[in-house]
Parts: structure tokens; C-alpha cells; sequence
């Protein structure tokens, strides 16, 4: 399949960009030829090929949600630069 420069020009302007004379002529070579190179993967025989979703199987590779040792609410607040009741205090975001 051939792409000719008024299609490149045309796609250009339906994409509202400018392109000069040497760049539609050096757009139109590269078009080309990837559409060549898709007329090539076109030609592999895939038949016995079954179809998949993924190209390799998915694993979740998680770990578990288990309970651990954590911070007591006085060690958590020991850092904090500001604290109310028990709280992180942090300055108001919303009026």
C-alpha cells in the first residue's frame, strides 16, 4: 500500500499542523514504509495461532494482607511538629 503525499498532507491538516514541502516529502518515506513492513506481518500465516489477551500469564505477586507490629498513638505522635487531642495537627487547605 502506497501513501502519497496529499494524504499526508491532508491527515496534516486534519491534525491542524503545518508541515513543509520537505517534511510532508520526508513523512510520506516513513509512512511508507512502516505500512510496507505491516504488509509484510499481513503475509505470516497465524491460524494455529490461539489468540490471547496477554503475552504472558498474569501472577498477582502481592503479598498477604497480614497484621503486623505497629506504632502505638503516642509513638506515632512523638515526631509530629504539631499535635491537638491526641491528633496530627496541620494547617487549614480549605476556608
Amino acid at each position: 500500500m502506497k501513501i502519497t503525499k496529499e494524504e499526508v498532507e491532508y491527515v496534516a491538516k486534519l491534525a491542524r499542523m503545518y508541515l513543509s514541502k520537505e517534511e510532508a516529502k520526508m513523512f510520506t518515506g516513513q509512512l511508507d514504509k512502516i505500512l510496507d513492513y505491516i504488509n509484510l506481518l499481513n503475509e505470516l500465516d497465524v491460524n494455529d495461532v490461539q489468540p490471547t489477551s496477554q503475552s504472558v500469564s498474569k501472577r498477582n505477586v502481592l503479598r498477604k494482607d497480614t497484621a503486623d507490629n505497629t506504632f502505638k498513638k503516642e509513638e506515632s505522635l512523638k515526631n509530629a511538629p504539631s499535635q491537638d487531642k491526641g491528633f496530627f495537627k496541620v494547617p487549614k487547605v480549605i476556608e
